[in-house]
């Protein structure tokens, strides 16, 4: 991708005019094989204009009901990452050690996530709120509701990780904060409504990884 061609994408995305098919239109098809996928990155800093325009376009993600429900966390100091990962890193070996695991293969993971996510710049937190969703007196369409609410959030996750890559900026995308929302959510002093849901890591990549295997379509797709 030229430089021309993302200069032009963050003029689209400044101008709050740019939609999914304006970002598409400038990815190559093997982008979306890797994308998510880039684990290794240097600490090199990325510029504030360029995590601003990660964040609004995924702010352009289609939403239910247009609630946008999506909430972010930008994580750029390295202390108070340590202090998330750490935290979560505890609730993970306990987890880890209930299910039956050896110490040392516990240990090897954690650390491996401790180190992927502290040898970025910055990491992006990802939580979801109900507070403009719709509500109802019974439980079948509220979890409807809530279903609704990830989907959208997922969407802006995805715009985001699309940005990234149109950028030149590697990003990794784990839902690790499900497993350990109150840890999160102390460290980060996050409002009651605002759910963690997701991390992801950013940061330029050192190399680009092979895209792993996919089902056929005709696994996963039927035709009527």
């Amino acid at each position: 991708m030229s430089l021309d061609q993302r200069a032009q994408i963050l003029e689209a995305v400044a101008s709050t005019t740019c939609g999914v098919r304006d970002l598409v239109q400038v990815l190559e098809w093997k982008t979306l094989k890797v994308i998510s996928l880039l684990r290794e990155m240097n600490k090199e800093p990325i510029c504030e204009e360029a995590v601003k325009n990660l964040l609004s376009s995924a702010t352009w993600a289609p939403s239910a009901h247009n609630a946008q429900p999506w909430r972010f966390v930008v994580m750029q100091d390295q202390d108070s990452r340590y202090e998330l990962l750490t935290k979560m890193g505890e609730r993970w070996k306990q987890d880890l050690k209930a299910d039956g695991m050896q110490q040392e293969l516990i240990d090897s993971l954690t650390n491996s996530s401790m180190s992927r996510f502290l040898g970025c710049p910055l990491i992006v937190v990802v939580a979801m709120t109900m507070e403009d969703m719709d509500k109802y007196p019974d439980n079948r369409r509220n979890s409807a509701e809530r279903i609704m609410a990830i989907e959208s959030v997922s969407a802006a996750i995805q715009n985001m990780l699309l940005m990234a890559h149109a950028l030149g900026i590697g990003a990794s995308w784990s839902c690790a904060p499900l497993f350990a929302p109150e840890a999160v959510k102390q460290v980060l002093r996050l409002r009651d409504n605002w759910q963690p849901i997701a991390m992801i890591a950013l940061g330029f990549p050192r190399r680009t990884p092979d895209a792993p295997p996919r089902k056929a379509i005709n696994e996963v797709a039927i035709w009527i």
